[in-house]
C-alpha cells in the first residue's frame, strides 16, 4: 500500500511494504524556477492593504504584528483557497467519471439529478458536458504511477480510452487542472506519469505501465471547460529527469559540498576598489 507524507514542505510517496520513499512527480517540479511569483505575491498583498485601509489601520493598533502577517499571508490563503475548491472538484470529477451513485438523488419525474454545493455546481455542469461531448471511458484513476528507474512516484487523474480525430480509440493520460490558466509544466508532469515504471492501485497491486498513446489536460472553470493534448515525449520526460537531479541537488546534495573552513580571520579592507563595488555605484 502507498501512503503519502509531508517533508519540509515536500511530499513523498512510501510504500508501507518495502519501506522505500521517494518524492511526488509535483514536489520534482517545484524545482523549476517561477520569477513571477514574487511578483504576483506582493501584487496580492498590495492589493490586500489598499482595498482594507480603514481595517488594517484599526488592527495595527491594536496588534501590529497581526496586521502585519495578515497582509503578508494574503498570497497563501488566496492559493489554500483555490486549492480547496480544486481539491473538492477533483473529488467530484472522480465520483462522476465513476458514476458514483452518492451524487445523485431521485428527482420528481423519477430520474436522478447530480446535488453539489452551490460553488461546486458550476464545475459539475461543465465536467458533465465534457463526458457527454467527448465520451471518455475510464480506464483507471487516481492510482499511483511509480518510477524504480528513476525515484519518483505520483498520483494521475485519470487514464481515458477516447476515439481520436480518425474514429480510432486511443489510450490517454488526463489531468484536470481548475485553476485560471494551464501551464506549460503539466507536460512535465504528464511525462513523469506516463512513462513511470507501473501503476499501483489503492490495494497495493502493481502491475506494468501500459502503453499510453498521447496526453491531455481537462481545463475545467465554473465558466468553461477544453479538452487541450499535451507534449507527451521522451524529450519532455527528460527534462523532467533534470528536475529530479535538482530535487536531490537542492535536498541533499548541496548540504554537502561546503566544508569547514582552513583557515580565518577578521575582514580587512585596503583602497582596493572591487568589481563588486563598482557595480554597485
Amino acid at each position: 500500500m502507498i501512503i503519502t507524507k509531508q517533508r519540509s514542505g515536500f511530499r513523498f510517496y512510501e510504500n508501507q511494504e518495502t519501506s522505500e520513499s521517494v518524492p511526488g512527480v509535483t514536489s520534482v517540479c517545484g524545482m523549476l524556477n517561477k520569477p513571477f511569483l514574487p511578483r504576483w505575491s506582493a501584487n496580492m498583498a498590495a492589493e490586500l492593504a489598499v482595498d482594507s485601509l480603514d481595517y488594517l489601520s484599526a488592527m495595527a493598533e491594536r496588534d501590529r504584528e497581526g496586521a502585519i502577517k495578515y497582509v503578508a499571508g494574503a498570497s497563501y490563503r488566496y492559493t489554500k483557497s483555490r486549492a480547496d475548491i480544486g481539491s473538492k472538484a477533483h473529488d467530484l470529477f472522480e465520483r462522476m467519471i465513476r458514476g458514483e451513485g452518492r451524487l445523485t438523488v431521485r428527482d420528481s419525474l423519477g430520474g436522478f439529478v447530480v446535488r453539489v454545493h452551490p460553488d461546486l455546481e458550476p464545475y459539475r455542469a461543465n465536467f458533465a458536458d465534457f463526458l457527454e461531448v467527448v465520451k471518455p471511458v475510464l480506464v483507471r484513476a487516481e492510482d499511483v504511477a511509480w518510477s524504480d528507474t528513476h525515484k519518483y512516484a505520483g498520483s494521475f487523474d485519470a487514464l481515458l480510452s477516447i476515439l481520436d480525430e480518425d474514429g480510432q480509440r486511443v489510450t490517454v493520460i488526463a489531468d484536470w487542472k481548475t485553476g485560471k490558466n494551464t501551464y506549460p509544466e503539466v507536460a512535465l508532469q504528464m511525462a513523469a506519469y506516463g512513462f513511470a515504471d507501473r501503476l499501483i492501485d489503492p490495494e497495493g497491486n502493481s502491475v506494468p505501465m501500459p502503453k499510453i498513446d498521447a496526453a491531455a489536460v481537462l481545463h475545467i472553470t465554473p465558466d468553461q471547460w477544453s479538452f487541450k493534448p499535451v507534449r507527451f515525449d521522451a524529450e519532455v520526460f527528460e527534462h523532467f529527469v533534470t528536475l529530479r537531479k535538482t530535487f536531490d541537488w537542492d535536498r541533499e546534495v548541496s548540504k554537502t559540498v561546503l566544508g569547514k573552513p582552513f583557515a580565518s580571520g577578521p575582514a580587512e579592507y585596503g583602497a582596493l576598489v572591487t568589481g563588486t563595488q563598482r557595480r554597485a555605484r
